[in-house]
């Protein structure tokens, strides 16, 4: 029997006594202190707050558009009811706004940092991710993360003037780390958030490390977590991964992702409110961490879901790493590393050429960063499609689960 739980009648008074009173959160971030690496562009007016400028940049870069093929957990499946990226995004922002508008804080910085949070995520998912941080780390000794990739897309690669807050959000959005407490830990400094970067490039376990500055971004980096947990359940059931009767443990925060999403936004407004911290209560953590290693054993560390990986999308990465990265150091122009990233990339940057603080040719950055961020950029289809253009006698390939009519 579902259960769907409710805030407690105190909270509710509480909470609509201070709304009726136009009660600001002390502990919410302030439009006016936003923090700009070039501050006299991009000034706030009144149908264009500040972060809803960033909002709107990062719905515009190019890159978010291929959100919608790219791989949140299931690759390679032909069904439409399956999760993508630009569907997870919309949730993690959805949820992350619902606790934050209750909680009276900053909603339009929640939303900029939901929506660019995987904006730098590579196709199929955290199997590419490792995968593309091996290549990586094997030429320059320095890892790759989506977390910091997506900071690089909007800071470096498009030059875009997104506030420190937005990119502190996304850096520090690590949904793989469930916390209790959530505490933030403010500064606004971009020198500061520069050495946050790179001690990740250095050290794999910096990455683990990363403290959010905003509550905004403590809230969102929870709702990242609630916004997959149920929602993978729900896939693994669709694809027929999983027997939906009986594959998952009753909890206190419930086995389907309705009532996960209810229950764990309630629990979290509940012990959250009027703080300088966002928090659930030992029971719902206790709760979240075992469905979420549930996940794991039953979904993420299947053997079929990841058999693919291992045999066919690794080997292929490799190779057309290799080759672009060979292309590159050659200087071969009409290399689609070349043609089909570096000139787009110089295209779009031109526009913001004259605004930046980092006026340099894309093609001057180091060989293998290039090579990463054009891997890192492709969605799950151009990546088959390139790797089979630029090797169409390879032994590796990949087959689409195709539509499944037969009855269940």
């Amino acid at each position: 029997m579902a259960k769907y739980y409710k805030l407690s009648k105190e909270i509710q008074e509480r909470i609509q006594c201070d709304q009726n009173e136009h009660w600001e959160n002390p502990y919410a971030f302030r439009d006016v202190d936003i923090c700009r690496r070039l501050p006299s562009n991009d000034r706030a007016n009144l149908w264009r707050p500040a972060f809803v400028r960033d909002v709107e940049k990062i719905m515009n870069i190019p890159y978010y558009n291929r959100y919608s093929d790219k791989t949140q957990v299931f690759s390679l499946y032909k069904n439409d009811d399956i999760s993508r990226r630009a569907q997870h995004v919309q949730l993690v922002s959805r949820i992350a706004r619902n606790i934050g508008k209750v909680l009276n804080l900053n909603t339009d910085l929640i939303e900029a940092i939901s929506l660019g949070h995987d904006i730098g995520h590579t196709p199929f998912g955290h199997a590419g991710e490792r995968k593309l941080s091996e290549l990586y780390f094997s030429h320059t000794n320095r890892y790759f993360n989506h977390n910091i990739q997506s900071a690089r897309v909007l800071d470096r690669i498009f030059l875009t003037n997104i506030s420190l807050q937005t990119l502190d959000g996304i850096v520090c959005h690590n949904g793989e780390i469930e916390q209790q407490r959530y505490q933030n830990n403010p500064y606004d400094k971009f020198e500061l958030y520069d050495l946050k970067v790179e001690k990740c490039y250095c050290k794999n376990e910096e990455n683990l490390k990363l403290v959010p500055a905003t509550l905004e971004a403590c809230v969102m980096r929870i709702a990242d977590i609630i916004a997959y947990l149920g929602k993978d359940r729900q896939d693994a059931v669709k694809i027929r991964l999983l027997d939906k009767s009986s594959s998952f443990l009753p909890s206190q925060i419930g086995k389907s992702n309705s009532e996960i999403i209810n229950n764990m936004i309630v629990n979290i407004i509940e012990n959250s409110y009027g703080k300088p911290y966002i928090c659930m209560d030992e029971e719902y953590f206790e709760a979240l961490s075992l469905c979420k290693k549930e996940n794991y054993s039953l979904i993420y560390g299947n053997k079929e879901v990841k058999k693919v990986y291992e045999e066919q999308i690794n080997p292929m990465m490799e190779e057309m790493y290799e080759k672009l990265r060979s292309d590159i150091s050659k200087q071969i122009q009409c290399s689609v590393i070349f043609t089909e990233h570096i000139n787009y990339i110089e295209q779009i940057t031109h526009l913001y050429s004259k605004k930046s603080t980092f006026e340099h040719a894309y093609r001057e950055e180091p060989i293998d960063n290039i090579v990463v961020d054009y891997i890192a950029s492709m969605t799950d289809d151009y990546f088959i499609d390139l790797y089979n253009y630029l090797f169409p006698k390879s032994s590796h390939a990949v087959n689409y689960v195709p539509y499944n009519f037969e009855k269940a």
